[in-house]
């Protein structure tokens, strides 16, 4: 060879001392320049010079052999997906980005009688050095090919070739692909559930009930409401900060029945955010009832007459439910004093356990939600829907009576509150028909300035708003305010499509100024947008976007990996959730964050660590290969049941259930 070059990548660590010392398991990539093309056919031998180590032999058969350039989603694709495509791109670490011949010869091999099935050229599609979002950043740092075989529709397992170069994995086309995608995600939530043992026949995953009050555990009230927390509304800026708050306000009073729900990410706390999950379920049941009423998931409520999904629905809306309390006021949820101590599993927590305060903003998050629950459950179940409208109703009539408390002086924050209660009063009005609810949410609605509808944090109500309003029938809307939301739903919708043209993979953002990171991050389809455009509108084109911004998240990536544990070929080892790293049980489904922005989170503290062992330094990596598949790295490798789980399970339902 005339150069080498090198790639090593930590992918998982050891403290071996008290002190601190770390050794690390490291994927190790060389590249080797030679003076002249291969010829197919032939073999090759590299010998090493100098190392008692055994000479490497290759025969040359880029029609075969896999190599890492070729990248595809491990979920496989749908006869009838409009978009069909894998991508060409190597970075080569200390070799930078690698450039190939423009309009590479490509084919599509059936595994089965290894015949092509499909040929194409490739076609670039980025050009390393490129700006590719809103924030003017460049995350991958070489030239991407785009292989288009989107009019291949015939079912089968196949490879994806490219003239010289080599072979992707292999990869599906068959009509339950994503419906295989989507039954992992949201047996994921089974596998993050609290108050509840793990075990057969549900999974082979086996794990103690943990936080249950019939085992003794002792949750103690606090007088601190969820949205006066940094965990909450009143950012802090510090985990001190965001435990604070609630354990200064705790009392010596105890919740009795306070069990249940979704362990947020790796520790233990349970949040009323978490109810995106619910709403998120509770869309695909509406959208597509019958694949997914059909939808066998194996959980201990599958023998009942509600449909699974329903059943994974209750089980986060009950714990809330029973957090209620008699005057309708809705707690927040259950947290610990502090992060997890270290070597305690969740079934062994000794830190003091505490329940928010009932509080205005999670009361109006829980109101609407039981409220979507009410009608969806009406459908199978008749005789349990008065109870969950009961409290629905309960907790908004709570709220109303106090919304504007403790919010005064944080502008953004009554902003926030105002735009969740009109979220609450659109789903009342929509379960009770009565038109003094739709005046309500209009009157919220109309509260919010329009310098605060361009907040990225009053979006998440905002984006529900949106498109609720616009699927209900024109003689039960404002139909000036109908168009405007729809106008506002399909204009980020085309932002995004905007974002995955000008990204290297395709995948896009919800908002084209947000960073890459945390939940934001490249681990899970940022697609939702585009679907729910796509459900309001039927146009191709959000579908195709849609379903192009599926494929990175999905294995189409430098690292030929997914971020969903149990997904694909390779998929992550080593999440950041406590039980699993004490345990070494494995919990599949889990979606994590994935790779992040260098440029924004490249000076926090643990890029010096893997900088000592990471070549080039991790600093120095492109964002879109920044997975390191390390227990302790936060904004990588953990993950939320209402963010990066939430957003997969949702992209994988919608195209598993949509026509």
């Amino acid at each position: 060879p005339t150069e080498i070059y090198r790639k090593s990548k930590p992918m998982d660590l050891a403290r071996i001392s008290r002190g601190g010392d770390l050794r690390w398991a490291m994927e190790h990539r060389f590249y080797l320049r030679l003076p002249a093309p291969l010829t197919p056919g032939k073999t090759y031998t590299i010998e090493r010079t100098g190392q008692a180590q055994p000479s490497l032999t290759l025969t040359y058969q880029p029609e075969r052999q896999l190599s890492e350039a070729v990248h595809i989603s491990a979920v496989g694709f749908r006869p009838d997906d409009p978009v069909k495509v894998g991508f060409l791109s190597t970075w080569m670490g200390t070799g930078g980005g690698l450039s190939y011949p423009e309009g590479l010869s490509f084919q599509v091999i059936d595994e089965a009688s290894q015949q092509s099935v499909f040929s194409g050229q490739a076609k670039r599609r980025y050009r390393d050095g490129d700006s590719e979002d809103a924030r003017d950043r460049t995350y991958t740092l070489a030239d991407v090919d785009q292989l288009d075989f989107s009019d291949l529709d015939r079912p089968g397992r196949y490879r994806l070739c490219v003239d010289t170069v080599g072979c992707s994995n292999p990869f599906a086309i068959a009509d339950d692909t994503w419906q295989q995608a989507f039954h992992l995600a949201a047996r994921g939530f089974y596998h993050q559930r609290s108050g509840i043992a793990l075990g057969p026949p549900y999974t082979d995953v086996e794990r103690p009930r943990p936080f249950h009050t019939d085992d003794g555990v002792i949750v103690y009230q606090s007088s601190t409401g969820l949205m006066d927390t940094g965990n909450g509304l009143n950012a802090q800026g510090t985990d001190e900060g965001n435990f604070a708050n609630l354990v200064q306000g705790r009392t010596n009073t105890t919740v009795a029945d306070a069990w249940g729900g979704y362990f947020d990410a790796g520790d233990w706390d349970r949040r009323v955010q978490h109810l995106d999950v619910a709403r998120s379920l509770l869309e695909l049941l509406e959208l597509f009832p019958e694949p997914m009423e059909n939808l066998a998931l194996n959980i201990p409520e599958s023998d009942n007459d509600l449909p699974d999904l329903l059943d994974e629905v209750l089980w986060g809306v009950d714990f809330f439910r029973r957090l209620q309390t008699p005057e309708g006021g809705v707690r927040g949820g259950i947290e610990s004093a502090d992060h997890p101590r270290r070597g305690e599993t969740s079934w062994q927590e000794t830190l003091p356990i505490m329940a928010y305060a009932p509080d205005p903003w999670s009361s109006y998050i829980y109101a609407g939600v039981a409220a979507r629950t009410a009608r969806i459950v009406g459908t199978y179940a008749p005789d349990q829907v008065q109870a969950y409208r009961d409290s629905a109703l309960a907790a908004m009539d709570w709220a109303e009576a106090r919304h504007s408390e403790g919010i005064e002086s944080l502008d953004w924050v009554q902003h926030r509150i105002e735009a969740d209660r009109a979220l609450a009063a659109l789903e009342i009005y929509r379960l009770t028909g009565d038109r003094a609810w739709h005046d309500r949410f209009v009157a919220a609605q109309s509260a919010l300035p329009a310098e605060a509808r361009e907040d990225y944090r009053i979006a998440p109500p905002r984006r529900e708003i949106a498109f609720l309003y616009g699927r209900l029938p024109a003689d039960q809307v404002d139909t000036e305010l109908q168009a405007e939301l729809r106008a506002e739903l399909l204009a980020e919708a085309d932002d995004a499509v905007g974002t995955s043209q000008t990204t290297g993979f395709g995948w896009t953002k919800l908002i084209p100024s947000t960073p890459v990171g945390w939940g934001d991050g490249l681990g899970a389809p940022k697609a939702r947008t585009l679907l729910r455009a796509h459900a309001l509108t039927g146009r191709d084109r959000y579908l195709e976007a849609a379903l192009l911004a599926c494929q990175f998240s999905a294995g189409a990536n430098p690292d030929n990996m997914t971020y969903t544990t149990g997904l694909g070929p390779k998929s992550p080892q080593n999440p950041l959730i406590v039980d699993q790293r004490i345990t070494g049980d494995l919990l599949p489904g889990i979606t994590l964050y994935g790779p992040i922005d260098t440029g924004l989170y490249g000076d926090q503290w643990f890029f010096d660590v893997l900088a000592t062992v990471a070549v080039p330094p991790a600093r120095e990596w492109p964002s879109i290969e920044t997975y390191f598949d390390i227990y302790f790295v936060p904004n990588i490798n953990e993950f939320t049941v209402m963010q990066s789980m939430a957003d997969a399970a949702y992209a994988w339902g919608y195209l598993t259930g949509r026509g």
